[in-house]
């Protein structure tokens, strides 16, 4: 049994449509079927870890509507509780509009509805009340995620932040974080340093992460891995587990969900880490965001 997760986080309607490749700007390129389903980083990254046996429970909003209906279904089936998901009056639910390319990359354009009336206050003291961890992203209000941030480390409880969707705040939230989780470009960014130095000089952006005051961080690296930089230690790398991509949407998400399933857990970062990607390759091979996460079963036949 995990110790308990709390995210709080975004919950969207996905709205997808699949083409040959993305259209260039002025162009329009013909797709698929439209399809409707269950996501949101805060509420992936929640389904990610319920399905895989977590303790887990989410704080965030949706509008009283029939994707909020969905939504809060979703989530609920994958065991996650959603007594702090509150319903709103006057507001559409979240949606994310996604293109998928012929080679599984995607594109994501997110209104926010709402994830955008998160307010600090939704986070009671009764929820964080013994959590071990507390997930965060930036798909709610800058000031929602830095207070539950500044709470939770009060609180003792692992504050694992993603800034994605990633902006000016993720320097300022950082050094909140007790674990950060970030992709190679959102890394180079937030250090300053030049395109590939993850890949060359990883002790480099081990101590331009600790100038931020962060001192422990994944930073993920899609077909290239990821790697893990765990205080003083020389950054580790983790390859990645070899797939044919059919789909990247919410890879990430599933990356975080595990995460924060084996940090609640009690694993060390670098052993988390490494059953992070597993979980991330396996959502990334198939279709969708929540409906591509692996049971625990699955998982096991996936790594045999």
């Amino acid at each position: 049994m995990t110790g308990r997760i709390l995210v709080v986080g975004s919950l969207n309607a996905d709205l997808v449509v699949r083409t040959e490749r993305f259209p260039r700007a002025g162009e329009t390129v013909s797709g698929g079927d439209l399809s409707i389903g269950a996501g949101g980083k805060g509420a992936n990254q929640a389904v990610a870890a319920g399905r895989l046996g977590g303790d887990v429970s989410l704080v965030g909003a949706v509008g009283a509507d029939a994707n909020g209906e969905l939504l809060r279904a979703a989530v609920s089936d994958a065991g996650v509780d959603i007594a702090t998901v509150s319903v709103r009056d006057g507001v559409a639910t979240g949606t994310a509009l996604i293109t998928v390319a012929a080679d599984g990359e995607n594109t994501i354009v997110v209104s926010a509805g709402a994830n955008a009336t998160l307010a600090p206050a939704d986070l009671t003291d009764d929820a964080l009340a013994g959590a071990a961890v507390l997930g965060l992203c930036l798909e709610v209000p800058v000031a929602t995620v830095r207070d539950a941030a500044e709470r939770g480390r009060a609180a003792g409880v692992t504050v694992l932040l993603n800034p994605s969707p990633f902006g000016p705040a993720a320097r300022e939230l950082a050094p909140l974080a007790d674990v950060l989780l970030v992709n190679e470009g959102e890394a180079e960014a937030l250090l300053g340093v030049v395109e590939g130095a993850v890949a060359s000089d990883p002790s480099a952006v081990r101590d331009g992460f600790a100038a931020l005051g962060v001192r422990r961080a994944v930073v993920t690296r899609g077909g290239d891995g990821c790697l893990v930089v765990d205080g003083d230690a020389e950054p580790a790398h983790i390859p990645a587990v070899r797939i044919t991509p059919v789909d990247t949407t919410g890879a990430g998400d599933a990356f975080m969900g595990a995460l924060l399933l084996r940090l609640a857990d009690g694993d060390d970062l670098l052993a988390a880490a490494r059953f992070a990607a597993g979980v991330g390759a396996f959502a990334a091979s198939r279709p969708g965001a929540q409906a591509s996460y692996p049971t625990a079963a699955e998982l096991r036949a996936f790594r045999a």
